[in-house]
C-alpha cells in the first residue's frame, strides 16, 4: 500500500477512533460485551430525559462504529447530537472532529478537536490530529506549535514527526524538517515516506545525487511505492540514464497513474524544480503511451 501523506492521516484517524470506542463505551456505562454484541439500529432520543449525557455516549460510541465501517454519512449526524448531550465529554468532540478530519472540512475539524484538547490537555492523539488539520489546512505556523505541543507528551510518534518535518518543508524551513524526518526513521527504521520525503528536500536543495540515494533506499523498503519511484526516474533522466528513467517512470505510473498529475504532486510536496523536471519525463511518448494503457486520460504536464 502506498502510504502518503493521506494514508498516514487515515491511519491515525483510525487509531484515535479505535481509542475512542472504548472510553464513550464506559462512560456510558456499557460493557466491552455489550460494545461488540449491540447491533445499530435507528433510535429516536428523549431530550427530556435526565440521563442525556449517557445517551450522548452511547451515540458517539455509534459514530465510532460507523465511521470504521466507512458509513460516515450516517457517524455524522450521530457524532453532531451526542456533542449536544454530552458537551462536558472530550470523546464526542474528539469523534465529530476526527470525522471532518477524515472528509477534509478543515475548518469544522479545528473547532471541534480544539474543544475535544480543551477538556483532554493531554490527549497526544488529539493534538496530533488537531495539528495535522491545521498542516492540511495551511496553517504551517499553527501546525508546528500543536505538533510540537504532542511531541511533548509522546516524543515517539514517528506519523507526528512526519507531519512536523511536512509543516517545516512547506515553510520552507529544510534543514529542520530535515531533522524531523530522521527522528521518524531513527523510531521506525522503514518508514519510507519519511525517507522518500528527505529527497524532496534534497532535490528542491540543488542535491540530486544525494536525492537519488534516498529514493533508492525508499525503493528497497517497498518496491510497490510509486512516489519514490517516479522522482528517481525523473532525477535520472535529469542525470542523463533517460532509458533507465523512462523504465522506472513506466513501472512507477502503473503502480499508480494519479502521479501523472502535476495537482497530485504538488498535493505530495513536490517542489517546483522537481516539477519543473518532471515535465521532460511525464510529456514523453513512452509515457503517454503508459497512461492510455492504463485507462487514465493522461494530464498534461504544464
Amino acid at each position: 500500500m502506498d502510504h502518503r501523506w493521506e494514508d498516514i492521516v487515515r491511519d491515525r484517524l483510525s487509531l484515535l477512533l479505535g481509542t475512542l470506542v472504548f472510553a464513550v463505551s464506559w462512560g456510558a456505562g456499557l460493557s466491552p460485551a455489550a460494545v461488540q454484541a449491540q447491533v445499530l439500529v435507528p433510535h429516536q432520543v428523549d431530550l427530556d430525559r435526565t440521563s442525556m449525557e449517557r445517551q450522548g455516549l452511547i451515540l458517539a460510541r455509534e459514530a465510532v462504529q460507523l465511521a470504521q465501517l466507512q458509513q460516515d454519512n450516517l457517524a455524522l449526524p450521530r457524532a453532531r447530537l451526542a456533542v449536544q448531550l454530552a458537551p462536558n465529554a472530550y470523546e464526542t468532540w474528539a469523534i465529530l472532529g476526527s470525522l471532518y478530519l477524515r472528509n477534509q472540512d478543515y475548518g469544522k475539524a479545528i473547532v471541534n478537536l480544539q474543544q475535544a484538547s480543551r477538556r483532554a490537555p493531554d490527549n497526544a492523539e488529539i493534538l496530533a490530529s488537531l495539528g495535522s488539520a491545521y498542516l492540511q489546512q495551511g496553517s504551517h505556523a499553527q501546525a508546528v506549535q500543536v505538533l510540537q505541543n504532542a511531541l511533548r507528551l509522546n516524543a515517539n510518534s514517528p506519523g507526528v514527526l512526519f507531519d512536523l518535518g511536512n509543516a517545516y518543508f512547506l515553510m520552507r524551513r529544510f534543514r529542520e524538517a530535515i531533522s524531523q524526518y530522521n527522528r521518524a526513521v531513527s523510531l521506525e527504521a522503514k518508514f519510507w515516506p519519511a525517507i522518500n520525503n528527505i529527497g524532496l528536500v534534497e532535490y528542491e536543495s540543488g542535491r540530486v545525487r544525494s536525492a537519488v540515494q534516498r529514493w533508492e533506499a525508499a525503493i528497497a523498503i517497498d518496491n510497490e511505492a510509486a512516489e519514490p519511484k517516479l522522482a528517481l526516474a525523473i532525477a535520472l533522466y535529469k542525470l542523463g540514464q533517460q532509458e533507465r528513467g523512462l523504465s522506472l517512470g513506466e513501472a512507477a505510473l502503473r503502480l499508480d497513474p494519479r502521479y501523472a498529475d502535476p495537482k497530485f504532486l504538488r498535493d505530495n510536496l513536490w517542489g517546483e524544480r522537481l516539477l519543473s523536471d518532471a515535465r521532460s519525463v511525464l510529456d514523453n511518448p513512452r509515457i503517454q503511451s503508459t497512461l492510455r494503457e492504463t485507462q487514465v486520460a493522461p494530464t498534461p504536464a504544464q
